[in-house]
């Protein structure tokens, strides 16, 4: 990508920004801002945890946004039996026999751990390394990860048996954390319409590998004003409690509050989230924009918050 100025390439990402909601809307109706959010964590190189019940085309969200993206996509099943080589790879003894290393379904661009929370921990901290470091290391060996890697995973709020809670150290590696919710009726019907007729829908990559990349890079330079800085990291001060800077709030109802990485998702979230919109500047708008969906899943309510029904949303908001 031959971008001029910094500004030419934020106007350029604004216009890809609309292009890929528009390819991307032709499969999924409805779900407008949890494409929105994902799409912002792609361009911020974080990682989305998608919660919601069965049925709500999660699988069919991440297979489009990797087609309109021109991504290599990989599914990977979470099942109690699986194990850490069925994600990363494992050596076999080739023809010659020399051990050969066969490359798991985890070498791709976009991951999707489905229901991540039904394998054991250990199965789960396979995808940490990859996660964070963006490698793996298998029998002594490290193998880099093709770049730009995202992973997004699913989980189900509500059967609970024969799972296993993912660790808070795994949850922390999420930037984004994401409720889907019901579509709403009219959407329903759009939704039953066309995947219940012959209807195909012929999706279009709409930017390439490097593009992304290039516009990772260009997110980064993004330019923030020290008061949107010293806001992002007082948020997420204020959700320690029996801190200096905590509130009423966070007092009373929380157990734990969110850590640094939390105040680095939000600055770097906000400069997206104003990237995508053609701002070549972040304000404190752009913060509370993703504030939520950073926020959701690194704080503890304590058992006051859970006696009175407070959610963690509710405090948030309240915080903000």
């Amino acid at each position: 990508m031959n971008i001029k100025g910094d500004k030419e390439g934020i106007d350029l990402l604004n216009v890809k920004h609309q292009q890929l909601l528009n390819e991307i809307g032709k499969a999924i109706y409805g779900q407008t801002d949890i494409v929105k959010q994902v799409l912002i964590s792609i361009f911020s190189q974080g990682h989305c945890l998608l919660v919601g019940v069965p049925g709500l085309a999660k699988t069919l969200l991440v297979n489009t946004i990797a087609k309109v993206l021109g991504l290599e996509y990989s599914r990977i099943q979470f099942t109690p039996d699986l194990m850490p080589s069925d994600i990363i790879g494992t050596e076999i003894l080739d023809q010659n026999k020399e051990f050969k290393f066969i490359k798991g379904p985890v070498f791709a661009n976009i991951i999707l751990a489905d229901e991540i929370n039904r394998t054991p921990p250990k199965t789960q901290s396979a995808l940490l390394e990859a996660m964070q470091e963006k490698s793996v290391t298998s029998a002594g060996h490290h193998f880099k990860l093709d770049q730009p890697f995202f992973v997004l995973a699913t989980q189900n709020p509500i059967e609970q048996e024969g799972t296993y809670p993912l660790p808070e150290a795994q949850l922390d590696r999420f930037m984004f954390s994401l409720w889907l919710d019901y579509p709403a009726f009219d959407e329903e019907i759009t939704i039953v319409r066309n995947t219940t007729s012959s209807l195909e829908v012929k999706l279009e990559s709409v930017i390439s590998k490097q593009e992304i990349l290039d516009f990772q890079k260009l997110i980064r330079k993004m330019p923030i004003n020290d008061n949107v800085l010293k806001y992002a990291v007082t948020l997420v001060a204020k959700t320690r409690p029996n801190t200096e800077l905590a509130t009423e709030i966070s007092n009373k109802f929380l157990k734990w509050g969110a850590g640094p990485r939390a105040s680095q998702y939000l600055v770097v979230g906000a400069k997206t989230h104003a990237a995508l919109h053609g701002k070549y500047s972040p304000d404190i708008d752009d913060v509370k924009a993703v504030a939520v969906s950073i926020l959701r899943h690194r704080i503890i309510k304590n058992y006051k918050a859970e006696a009175e029904n407070i959610s963690v949303e509710q405090i948030i908001e309240k915080l903000l």
